[in-house]
């Protein structure tokens, strides 16, 4: 069976994000100084080939502490979708 994954990497929210301060203090120069706390991070998409959703699960887990996420910097999150 053929899985789509959505996953959802954010820097932990116990460290600094710059790109997110940066686009925070831009937010009044644009006329938006209601918003602030900005956090900025990765979508990722990709389908993945399993017997099982469990087993499509375990293997997008295995992707994301082994190759896209760094643990120390950032957390994740995921869904997944029978194709």
């Amino acid at each position: 069976m053929k899985y789509t994954a959505e996953i959802d990497i954010m820097p932990l929210k116990s460290l600094l994000d710059p790109q997110g301060k940066a686009v925070s203090a831009s937010m009044e120069n644009v006329g938006l100084s209601e918003i602030k706390n900005v956090r900025i991070g990765k979508h990722i998409t990709l389908e993945v080939e399993a017997e099982n959703k469990e087993e499509a699960l375990s293997k997008v887990d295995k992707a994301c502490q082994k190759m896209l996420c760094n643990q120390i910097m950032e957390s994740y999150d995921f869904t997944i979708k029978e194709i």
